[in-house]
């Protein structure tokens, strides 16, 4: 549940300053979240950072000069993984999409996304830790299709391990998961850490790329 007494802290990191502004005023309407600062690329959003202004979640533009979305998001990653990155877009291709998951953003949102769909998305990454709509899932999942003449190969998976990324294609969070897998939370983090380790990857979401290539989900 998010803590209603409290805002969240967002970062809003875009070159557009038209846009940034806008995202950063509608972010401020929202009764749960705050901006707590904009920067402009992710060389930017590096100096400030390291003033130890750390938001909980950053939305963060693919397209940058500079330092771009990939490369902010990876050095996130290796620097702040407690950080949670929305990836933000006019681009669709399922090549910009995965790469910037893989790179370590936990949710991909277009720009023409409406309001709503905006909170909706900030809410899943606090409460689930990620966020995908039905359109970018659909984007993804073709892309994978078109690429699955050579299928990876899969390391040794428990029955539970594979239990598990199952639940972990649905959009329960890793509380909810644990009640409905009867264990409790602190083995639910262990599974997810195993998984981590065992496949090497980063994020719910690459485990969720990784479950439906190898046939273990199925849309």
């Amino acid at each position: 549940m998010i803590d209603k007494k409290r805002k969240i802290q967002v970062a809003v990191v875009d070159d557009h300053t038209l846009l940034r502004t806008a995202l950063a005023k509608l972010i401020d309407s929202f009764d749960n979240y705050a901006v707590y600062f904009e920067a402009e690329n992710g060389e930017a959003l590096k100096k400030i950072i390291s003033r130890k202004m750390i938001p909980e979640i950053i939305l963060l533009d693919v397209n940058m000069p500079g330092m771009n979305g990939f490369e902010t998001a990876e050095w996130l990653y290796k620097n702040y993984p407690q950080v949670k990155v929305l990836a933000l877009s006019m681009l669709s291709d399922e090549h910009t999409i995965i790469r910037m998951l893989k790179s370590g953003a936990k949710g991909y949102i277009m720009k023409s996304a409406d309001p709503d769909e905006l909170m909706l998305a900030l809410d899943s990454l606090m409460k689930k830790n990620f966020y995908l709509s039905e359109y970018i899932s659909g984007k993804i999942i073709d892309g994978l299709n078109r690429n699955m003449e050579v299928p990876e190969v899969q390391v040794g998976l428990t029955e539970k391990e594979k239990e598990f990324l199952r639940w972990v294609c649905s959009d329960l969070s890793y509380k909810e998961i644990a009640e409905k897998m009867f264990i409790s939370q602190r083995r639910v983090d262990d599974h997810r850490d195993a998984l981590f380790e065992k496949l090497k990857l980063r994020s719910r979401i690459g485990l969720v790329l990784y479950a439906i290539k190898n046939g273990i989900f199925e849309i």
